[in-house]
């Protein structure tokens, strides 16, 4: 049985995080047509993070941010034998016409970005939609999805999971890679 590895620890985090807000920043500028939409549950520790941070940076009041559950946007929501307990949507803007940043922790079939993407929908029709992940685990995808902002890309192969370790929950940031025990 192979040992989990840490394939970024705190300071290699920071960094990563640090040049995604730059990048963004390159890209749209002050934001004033751009939001920020977090997706449910693991998305919004890396969403907050790129909020309060490119606040810091830009010295602005606030980037509009939402948080966007899809738990019921998913294709497999029905297959699950557990009860789904919805997280919250919180979303107090118009996205219409507007540049949307999507943010999720870890980019695997793209099934949830495709249901992100669904769920969108219902807040209005954006001008343009982007993804940022922390940790793109290639080779995976079941639909044609592709991040524009990427912090770490991982090759992991099927029996291997990526665990993302939050200072918030877990005292300290980590990520991971963990062999799936069957």
């Amino acid at each position: 049985m192979m040992k989990p590895r840490v394939i970024s620890d705190h300071d290699h985090f920071q960094l990563t995080l640090d040049r995604l807000c730059h990048q963004l920043i390159e890209n749209h500028g002050d934001f004033t047509n751009t939001c920020i939409i977090g997706i449910q549950p693991r998305g919004i520790y890396f969403s907050n993070r790129i909020v309060n941070r490119l606040n810091q940076l830009m010295k602005r009041q606030q980037i509009e941010y939402g948080k966007l559950d899809v738990s019921f946007y998913r294709d497999d929501f029905r297959r699950n034998e557990k009860f789904i307990r919805p997280n919250d949507t919180t979303i107090e803007f118009s996205i219409e016409n507007k540049n949307i940043v999507l943010i999720d922790d870890v980019l695997f079939t793209g099934r949830t970005i495709r249901a992100s993407m669904d769920a969108l929908l219902d807040f209005g029709r954006p001008a343009k939609v982007e993804l940022m992940v922390l940790v793109d685990r290639r080779l995976s995808r079941h639909v044609p999805v592709q991040a524009d902002y990427t912090g770490i890309r991982v090759d992991a192969v099927r029996a291997e999971y990526i665990k993302v370790d939050w200072k918030e929950t877990a005292g300290k940031d980590t990520i991971w890679i963990i062999e799936k025990h069957n």
